[in-house]
């Protein structure tokens, strides 16, 4: 699984917005790779920011 997907699985697990670090260390992923797949995934509109620096998948 690339790291747009964990990002993404991760987001849908936690249930509620989560930040970058917080991404990173419930994947386990770097943050720069967590970073690197967020853009993307924001480019995509797959994730939303309900509130400053937190996301959360795209109902």
């Amino acid at each position: 699984m690339d790291a747009k997907n964990i990002v993404l699985d991760t987001l849908k697990k936690a249930g509620e917005p989560l930040s970058a670090g917080q991404i990173a260390e419930k994947s386990g992923l770097d943050r720069k790779e967590v970073d690197k797949a967020m853009k993307t995934l924001k480019d995509e509109e797959q994730i939303v920011s309900p509130k400053r620096c937190y996301w959360t998948p795209k109902a």
